[in-house]
């Protein structure tokens, strides 16, 4: 079973719902369990989708791909959601293209020292996402004037901030259902087998 909720399946799926899976569909023709678990649904798969995508495959962002994947991904450490990290991480490795700068990059985001692997701009937002993760209520607006400092522009602020908001959603999503990765190809640049 790759979630605690029913999933149907395209064999299955009534017209509405094979509507919304075409635009869910992965670059390998898949729909991942992230999405699928919304098939009781639609609705939501649908805004999920829309949602996914503004935040975070969006053209007018102006973040590195990479640094994004990373921001994603420990989100994802921070909140203990093994599903994205797992699609995520692998995005960000991939990105990266350095094995041995991605390896300090994730022992530093697992043991939640980012300081260790990152400077500048890309820490600053580690940082950003950790206490926007961890404690919400007690941002302020020196938070995102450190950011502006560290060299970000309001634009790549509210990029970060909706990649962040985005994976605190979709985090609990899937750790409040129980959604696995069995079935799925693990991410978007996976070639199919």
């Amino acid at each position: 079973m790759s979630a605690w909720i029913e999933m149907i399946s395209d064999e299955d799926a009534d017209p509405a719902l094979l509507e919304v899976l075409k635009i869910a569909r992965t670059p390998h023709g898949t729909v991942d369990n992230v999405m699928r678990v919304h098939s009781l649904r639609p609705s939501t798969m649908k805004g999920h989708v829309v949602l996914y995508r503004a935040a975070l495959h969006d053209e007018a962002n102006t973040l590195p791909v990479w640094l994004q994947e990373t921001l994603s991904s420990y989100v994802s450490i921070l909140n203990d959601c093994t599903y994205s990290l797992a699609n995520h991480w692998a995005n960000a490795r991939h990105l990266i293209g350095d094995d041995a700068r991605a390896d300090r990059i994730e022992a530093a985001l697992h043991a939640r020292k980012p300081e260790t692997a990152l400077d500048g701009r890309d820490l600053a937002l580690m940082h950003y996402a950790e206490k926007l993760t961890l404690t919400p209520g007690k941002m302020v607006k020196s938070d995102v004037d450190d950011l502006r400092r560290a060299g970000l522009d309001d634009g790549q602020i509210l990029e970060a901030n909706q990649i962040i908001g985005y994976f605190n959603y979709v985090n609990r999503l899937l750790n409040g259902l129980g959604v696995t990765t069995q079935g799925d190809v693990i991410g978007y640049y996976a070639k199919d087998e």
